[in-house]
């Protein structure tokens, strides 16, 4: 059964750090690109960050540069996105997504989707 689950999400003070994890199974991950998504309320789904098969490339939204870190471990077919100094606008609900080779920005064209984990940011 292929599964691409996500976790980590939660509820986080201004300036706290989360590290979200999207976790495959029945389908290995290392020939794909994972990106992660976010889904504001009454907004769109975007991406903010990627990272390309055997971490050659990665992208970064620009109001998430510094402040988080996309890694993977393909040993245990996991990926992961550090988010330090998080602010009340990065809440959303997150996604984990993989495509074949290189990242894709629009939503459609993914082979797998995560059900997404709820990050809150508020004091």
């Amino acid at each position: 059964q292929v599964q691409f689950v996500e976790s980590g999400g939660g509820l986080v003070q201004p300036g706290g750090s989360l590290r979200l994890s999207c976790a495959a199974s029945g389908f290995t991950l290392d020939s794909y690109a994972v990106g992660w998504f976010r889904q504001a309320p009454g907004k769109g789904r975007e991406m903010v960050s990627c990272m390309r098969p055997s971490k050659s490339n990665t992208y970064y939204e620009d109001s998430v540069k510094g402040r988080f870190t996309i890694s993977r471990d393909d040993a245990k077919n996991t990926v992961y996105l550090q988010m330090n100094s998080l602010k009340p606008e990065d809440t959303a609900v997150y996604y984990c997504a993989a495509h074949p080779g290189y990242c894709l920005g629009s939503v459609g064209g993914h082979d797998y989707w995560g059900q997404g984990t709820q990050v809150t940011v508020s004091s």
